[in-house]
This record gives structure tokens, sequence and C-alpha cells, in this order.
């Protein structure tokens, strides 16, 4: 069941899916607009182009014919991918998802509009002056995020008219792709958020890892953990959504989805992602019987997954640089993050440079259940911040 897959992105969760991959026997092709990606590291061919360019994408499709596509970037030209799934390559989840997924216009009215899930109010602003307007008609605070973008990038929280103009500027530069236009968002009071790792099979039931709580500074993951404590309700209702919304996308894999819970208003539907998610990666601790790599890829495959189960809390933490570096930069303390607990694991995801506030490496972490997740938590960011992000000399 040797099947060729075109990885398009190889950034770190592109790294750890290629890795899943060829531990059963696949071969992953790891494109990005860079050369030395991460993913580019592990697999076992690469390609360095830019995938907006959809003349360039179909010459690197029609070269390594691919049996699947498995995009781990927004930055795609997604509209080409019905072209090849009507040619017979398997897209993941489908092109369908690919597409309603990178743009968050279409995935926010799909839920909101069609499936009539709790979202914050929203507007999309294509100038300065229909930003200004729907921030007024949202009020103060709100949030206004590019259509397309990863990684919080453009992301701002606009809190009175003086900073309208500024996050225009800041959401415009910080869109992925050529699509010019903001959505502005009402500013939930929640008091936690979550994602929902959603696994759809091919022929077997929609499954659900246990919720992950995060914790985001700008729009971008600083840490996460696995076995927050939520009220049942609240978890049974953002179930439901994520199943509503990923069976209405259609296709196989994993998604993360992103939900707000609120104490006094319940569950809003946030976001989602048609593949495995930055949080996610505190699953590499050990915290599942697969961690979401793997599971994306045996729900890809079509391999069956008789169930998730929980093993044991978990939690991550980012090493961030501080510095710019054009060549690959050096890293400090990772002995000490190390040695100051067994029960802790460093990652550094090999990018070959470095600016300021990239995320460079992660340390996840576990304990035993009925443990302080507190106290986990804390040695795991206490670890993290142990390594050091350095100039090359």
């Amino acid at each position: 069941m040797t099947k060729k897959i075109l990885l398009l992105g190889s950034g770190e969760l592109g790294k750890e899916f290629t890795i899943a991959a060829q531990r059963l026997g696949q071969t992953v092709v790891a494109c990005d607009a860079y050369a030395g990606a991460p993913a580019m590291q592990v697999a076992d061919a690469a390609e360095v182009f830019d995938m907006l360019d959809g003349a360039a994408l179909e010459a690197v499709v029609e070269r390594h014919r691919p049996d699947i596509i498995v995009p781990e970037i927004e930055a795609i030209r997604t509209e080409r991918l019905y072209d090849f799934e009507r040619a017979g390559i398997q897209v993941v989840p489908s092109a369908r998802a690919v597409n309603f997924t990178m743009n968050r216009k279409a995935i926010r009215d799909l839920a909101a509009k069609e499936l009539g899930l709790r979202t914050a109010r929203y507007f999309y602003a294509r100038t300065l002056d229909e930003l200004r307007d729907a921030a007024d008609r949202i009020g103060y605070p709100c949030v206004v995020k590019p259509l397309m973008s990863s990684s919080g990038k453009g992301q701002s929280v606009v809190k009175s008219p003086g900073d309208v103009e500024h996050a225009w500027r800041y959401g415009c530069e910080g869109s992925r792709g050529d699509i010019r236009e903001l959505i502005v968002e009402e500013f939930i009071r929640f008091d936690s958020e979550i994602t929902l790792l959603t696994v759809t099979q091919r022929h077997g039931p929609t499954l659900f890892c246990p919720p992950i709580g995060h914790v985001q500074q700008g729009g971008d993951y600083r840490e996460s953990f696995q076995s927050p404590r939520i009220a049942p309700e609240h978890l049974q209702e953002a179930q439901r959504m994520a199943a509503a919304v990923t069976g209405a996308l259609t296709g196989a894999g994993l998604w993360g989805v992103e939900f707000f819970l609120s104490h006094e208003h319940g569950v809003y539907f946030s976001e989602l992602s048609p593949r495995p998610h930055d949080t996610g990666m505190v699953t590499l601790a050990g915290t599942q019987n697969l961690n979401e790599f793997e599971l994306h890829l045996r729900a890809v495959l079509g391999i069956p997954i008789p169930e998730i189960t929980f093993e044991r809390p978990g939690a991550s933490a980012v090493i961030l640089s501080p510095v710019a570096s054009a060549s690959a930069p050096r890293y400090e303390g990772i002995e000490r993050a190390a040695a100051a607990d067994a029960r802790l694991d460093v990652r550094i995801f090999g990018k070959p440079s470095a600016r300021e506030g990239r995320r460079m490496g992660v340390v996840v972490g576990y304990d035993a259940p009925g443990c302080d997740l507190e106290a986990l938590r804390r040695r795991v960011k206490a670890a993290a911040a142990e390594v050091r992000v350095e100039l090359p000399e």
C-alpha cells in the first residue's frame, strides 16, 4: 500500500507528518517556497517553488505524479486542487475542504449561515473605510484578521477608532495569497479556548481527541495542554459542531477545530484547519495512543482507527527566536532543558533561518494521570525558556 504523497508546505507540522508517513513505508515529496524547510530534511524528495503559481504547481504534480496531495499551508493556488482531484489524485481532506478552510470568509459563512453554528458577530472589509464602518457596527474592542493567514499573522485587537488604520495596514501585510480583504469580529469575552482535534474516516466514525487547551499571543500559539477541565455539556456541544462542519466539508483526515468557551454563553465556533494543528504538538508527549500526525496519516491512507484513547496529561511550550538570521542559528541551553525533568522532550524544528518571534522549536512534557496540570505547564514553560536561539558564530 505504498503511496507517493506530495506535501504542499514543509514546516514543522509537515516534518512530523513525513516522519509518520515514512514509518509506514510511504514516499513523500516535500514542497515549499524555500530550500531546506524542516520536512525537506526527512522527505524522499523536495521541490522549491511558489505554490501560489498555478502553472508551477501543475508542473510539479505532472513531474511526480503523486497518489495523494496533502496541503500543510494556506498559500496555495487551491482552486487547482479541484482539477487534480478530478484527475484521480486524492486531495486531503478534499479539494472542497481545502478551498473553504483556506479562506476565513468561506468557512465562517458556512459555519454561521449554512450550518447555524454559534460564532462571534462579524463583517468583512475591502477598504479602510469599510473597516472603520464595520468596527463601529461591531463595537470596541473587536478583532481584525486577514481572510487568509496563518500563525496569527495580521491579526490584532482594535480597542478604539484610533487603532483602525494600524489594524488595516497590519492585516493587509499579514495576509497570505492575493486576497486583500479583512474580517472584523466581535471580541468574545471567553473563559477558555480549546482545539478539538477531529478525525474523519472514509469508512469509519468521526473521532475526537481529548480537548486541548491553549494560550495565544497576537493570535499565535504559545503553549498548549491536553486534559483541561471542561464542562461535559460544553464538550458535547463542541463535538457536535466539529462533526457538523467537517461533515459538510467532506473528506478524510485530521482537522484542528477551534472553539471559545464561555460559562455564561456556552460554546462558540472560531476557526478550522484541515490538517494537524500547532496546538496538537502536545500529542508528541504521548498523551494519546496515536499522535495527531499518525492519526492524520492513517485517515489519509484509509487505515481504520478503532478509537483514540487518552493515556496521560501533557503540555507544550514553544521556543521563539529573539534574533533574525539569514543562516541557521545556534541553540544554547538544550542540555539544561533536558536535564530539568526526564519527562520532558526538546524538539528543534531545524529551520534554516530565523526571524524575530519565529517559532523554532517546542518542548513537550507529560505526567501521570491525576497530576497537577498547572505544575506541569510551569515545568514545560521553564524548560522552553532555557533554550536560547542565538546568531551563528
